[in-house]
């Protein structure tokens, strides 16, 4: 009985469970699933090509835009830098790149900065103490401390541009110099040195020790700075209203010379000071780097009647600097008469001054006058200016060049800024090449490219890159060449793939070394 009914449960348990199916499948509506929407996709970016490799490709390159464009920069008497002679250090680091920064926009490419006013020194020193137009005391050191010309070669080159050492060889102390004190090299050398009526002390150009130290003094700069060059400036004997036109002072040198049976009168023995001087620095900056240039600025006039109208003084017979002599006979690198007068001067005439001393360049040296961008005699200073960097560009078409005297006609005039950068400066220009001056050439570098975008990644390199002073990158769309002058650190740099309409066919990179000279170049086909 219990079987049964048991059976019996199950069976009508069993029809339930099936009339619930039946009634739940007939009676609800169908579930629908949606379809799937879409994965949106992202835009799709090509992938860079692959790294060009660097093959052989021959092309003929644009010539190179050269010009040597300097500023004089003076510490003495604080005229342009440092501006005060109490400023911090962290002031005369700023006041450094600012002016800096304003000539690197101009497409200036070399700074002349007075290192050596005064038998002192604005650097960490061996010989010299440092100078009391950096600290406002003579021996005193930055606080808190820094080189300052470390400081500036860093930051010049940082922007492509050459830093030349400017040192007065023969000035001992200058009147606006504070007290002279114990650290003082008047004290040192005060058997050779002489004080002179307007208060300035002088060194005798005719002591060996004398010349010995300053030997020393340049070679030592050399030797431990990154210095592009050395430059001397018009000061060999003094001017002769420094001494109140009394002769000067050197009876002792003059009579020593004499007793030792020499027998040259005495302003050409003065004169051969000089020369042999100026000989023995060229020779031993070479010695030291040949890379090196040396370069000096004397007076503007070599004597009077040369060439024939020219009226003023006679840096022969005062200064006794015979400057026709040292460009004669190439103990210069770059020359740079200081032609501080206009071009329409009827006893100075800037184009007649620059066309005598063009024809005694025999040596055929770096001739760069020095422009008077701060007083030159004129209603309008900035189309001056730029009329006598024609003038110049016109007289040394092979070796262009000038140097502004001072930063000063640049810092405090806006218009002079803009006349230069929008009339003759409106491009960067290397500095024209030194042929009789020898530096082992760069190796060839390499060169690839990516494609991305619209715009092409150019990359390069070369084995020697501490040799290397800066890069010419050049690309040509279409028919047309584009460059573009890059520091040494810059080694790769993005460049549209078209301009104007041209697409971008060819890439190029020549390295550029402490001389301005040019390595192999390496060029691309740009698919």
């Amino acid at each position: 009985m219990f079987k049964r009914n048991f059976s019996l449960f199950k069976l009508c348990s069993l029809l339930v469970l099936a009339i619930m199916l039946v009634y739940s499948c007939g009676s609800q509506p169908k579930k629908t699933v949606p379809p799937k929407k879409p994965v949106p996709t992202k835009p799709t970016t090509p992938k860079p090509t692959t790294p060009v490799k660097s093959t052989d490709y021959k092309v003929d390159l644009p010539a190179l835009n050269r010009e040597f464009r300097g500023a004089w920069i003076a510490s003495v008497a604080n005229i342009n830098w440092p501006s005060k002679n109490n400023l911090s250090t962290d002031q005369q680091k700023a006041d450094a790149i600012e002016l800096l920064e304003m000539l690197k926009n101009n497409n200036f490419n070399a700074v002349i900065l007075q290192v050596r006013p005064s038998g002192d020194a604005l650097y960490e020193s061996p010989h010299e103490p440092w100078s009391y137009f950096l600290t406002g005391e003579t021996g005193k050191k930055p606080n808190p401390y820094y080189d300052p010309l470390t400081f500036w070669v860093e930051e010049a080159h940082k922007r492509g541009m050459e830093l030349h050492v400017w040192l007065n060889p023969y000035r001992a102390h200058h009147s606006n110099g504070g007290k002279v004190n114990g650290s003082s090299l008047v004290n040192k050398f005060s058997e050779y040195t002489y004080r002179l009526r307007n208060g300035m002390y002088w060194f005798d150009p005719a002591s060996k020790d004398i010349q010995d130290h300053v030997s020393n003094v340049v070679k030592d700069l050399v030797k431990r700075y990154e210095i592009d060059g050395v430059h001397f400036d018009d000061y060999f004997y003094p001017y002769a209203t420094y001494n109140g036109g009394v002769d000067f002072p050197d009876s002792k040198t003059w009579n020593a010379y004499q007793a030792s049976g020499g027998n040259l009168s005495r302003a050409d023995w003065r004169r051969d000071n000089v020369n042999k001087f100026v000989e023995r620095v060229y020779k031993e900056i070479k010695s030291e780097k040949n890379y090196v240039k040396f370069g000096i600025s004397p007076f503007g006039i070599w004597k009077p009647g040369y060439p024939a109208g020219i009226k003023g003084s006679s840096q022969y017979d005062e200064l006794y600097a015979d400057a026709k002599l040292w460009l004669n006979k190439g103990w210069v690198d770059y020359f740079a008469p200081q032609l501080y007068w206009p071009i329409n001067s009827s006893g100075q005439s800037f184009p007649k001054l620059l066309e005598w001393w063009e024809s005694e360049n025999i040596m055929k040296r770096h001739l760069w006058p020095g422009l008077n961008t701060v007083e030159v005699k004129a209603s309008d200073k900035p189309t001056e200016i730029v009329n006598q960097v024609e003038v110049s560009r016109n007289i040394l078409k092979n070796s262009p060049g000038e140097i502004h005297w001072s930063i000063a006609g640049l810092t405090k005039s806006w218009a002079m800024q803009n006349a230069l950068k929008t009339k003759v400066y409106q491009e960067k220009a290397l500095i024209p090449q030194s042929p009789w001056l020898k530096i082992n050439p760069i190796s060839k570098p390499t060169l690839g490219y990516k494609q991305d975008n619209g715009n092409t990644s150019v990359f390069w390199s070369v084995e020697d890159k501490m040799n290397v002073f800066q890069w010419v990158l050049y690309a040509k769309y279409g028919d047309t060449w584009k460059t573009e002058i890059l520091t040494s650190d810059i080694t790769s740099l993005v460049i549209p793939t078209a301009n104007n309409g041209k697409s971008l066919n060819t890439v190029a990179i020549q390295a550029i070394d402490k001389l301005s000279n040019p390595s192999e170049y390496k060029a691309l086909k740009v698919n």
